[in-house]
């Protein structure tokens, strides 16, 4: 995408309206992989156009309805299903409405993120769909986030594009009866969205705050779609506490600004406020999940008037209650790093050790990055500086990257 065309940056706009395009599309479409091609005919179309006869007074209404008249044209071209025919048709005289949804929240969006997750896909493939088209995120970035190759990927994306089709998976909220089983795979996919907004995995831009914008809406309109869902109200915390420190993340310069480091008076007071009171929600509920573990983490740090006097102890609690639900290295990898915070860097290093043979962390930066930490404070320079050099290489943000090299050459820990 071009960065700038007629006074409107086509990427931001990519970014932040990609997933409601595709979803409007399918929900008349009813078909996924024609709603995406029309909406990337769309962006291209703006590409060329925007520059010379300016931008429209709506960029997301005109790439919407540029997709549609893209999708015509080429039922027109196939006329292959009658199906299809019939939806043009339908597109192009425009008398019928849409017939309407009667559920708590009417939205596209959320309409697609239950048909992505549908608990016929895969948890993997239904995380990889939602991030590809809600999300708005390209194959290469997908594959950083899951830490795997980009191939497989692409391959998780088609296969899931394909069973939605071939299995006419319904595009709709499920009924009250059906939504607590499909909730897992969405929580996932909004979390993981929320993840990549947080810290791109690619490119330049630290920060893709439209994204995650995006992500808390979601997590807004699950929680109210599913107000007694404490796992749904956990994750609308983690994301606000989380997103609370956006402010202090990045200097004047623009260069990213660890925790140890942040300016906390910077902080989001309101966003910290609502977010303590979501999380006092689920501890009145005492049915903890991980999401709601991760929230009450995320509370105590922003308890802390400074670094120093983060209370290390309750984090470490919280983390081994999350650990005992979820055994994942990267679960293991945050209690290490907690108990190097508050035992010290030996053993922050011996509670890594076990981590040091496993394959995903091998290609996880954060872990590199922790281990160089830790051996920076015990004076260990050369492993620290091998430490770096991998995480270094392994990080695909440049922001990140910078930082990483500037705590390497200044041999910060």
């Amino acid at each position: 995408m071009t960065p700038d065309s007629g006074g409107v940056n086509v990427g931001a706009v990519f970014r932040s309206e990609y997933g409601r395009a595709v979803s409007v599309l399918t929900g008349v479409l009813g078909d996924i992989d024609l709603a995406e091609d029309a909406v990337q005919a769309a962006f291209e179309i703006a590409i060329q156009r925007w520059p010379q006869d300016g931008a429209p007074p709506s960029p997301a209404g005109w790439i919407i309805t540029t997709a549609r008249r893209q999708a015509i044209d080429r039922i027109r071209r196939e006329q292959k299903r009658d199906d299809k025919e019939s939806a043009a048709q339908q597109l192009i005289e425009q008398q019928q409405p849409e017939p309407e949804e009667v559920h708590a929240v009417r939205d596209d969006r959320l309409r697609m993120f239950f048909t992505c997750c549908h608990p016929a896909l895969a948890p993997a493939a239904q995380t990889a769909l939602t991030l590809r088209i809600l999300g708005g995120l390209s194959t290469a970035e997908i594959a950083r986030s899951f830490i795997t190759s980009e191939p497989t990927i692409a391959q998780r994306i088609v296969r899931a594009k394909a069973k939605i089709r071939d299995a006419r998976i319904p595009f709709r909220i499920p009924d009250d009866a059906e939504l607590p089983d499909r909730l897992d795979g969405v929580l996932r996919a909004v979390y993981l969205i929320f993840t990549e907004a947080h810290l791109a995995t690619a490119g330049d831009e630290a920060m893709r705050d439209g994204l995650a914008a995006e992500a808390i809406r979601l997590a807004r309109l699950l929680r109210e779609l599913m107000p007694d869902e404490p796992e749904v109200t956990g994750l609308l915390a983690l994301l606000l506490l989380t997103h609370a420190r956006r402010p202090a993340r990045l200097d004047e310069a623009g260069e990213l600004v660890p925790l140890d480091q942040q300016d906390r008076a910077l902080w989001d007071q309101d966003l910290i406020a609502e977010g303590h009171d979501l999380v006092r929600a689920c501890l009145r509920r005492n049915h903890p999940g991980s999401y709601q573990i991760q929230a009450a983490i995320a509370a105590v740090h922003t308890d802390a008037p400074a670094f120093t006097e983060t209370d290390w102890s309750q984090i470490v609690a919280l983390h081994d209650q999350l650990a005992a639900r979820d055994r994942s290295p990267v679960v293991a990898l945050h209690r290490a790093i907690a108990i190097g915070e508050r035992d010290g860097a030996v053993a922050g290093l011996a509670a890594l050790e076990p981590l040091a043979d496993d394959r995903t962390m091998q290609r996880y930066a954060v872990f590199h990055a922790a281990r160089a930490r830790l051996l920076t404070l015990l004076g260990r320079m050369a492993e620290a500086d091998a430490s770096y050099e991998r995480a270094i290489g392994l990080t695909g943000n440049s922001a990140e990257r910078r930082a990483l090299q500037r705590r390497r050459s200044e041999g910060m820990p």
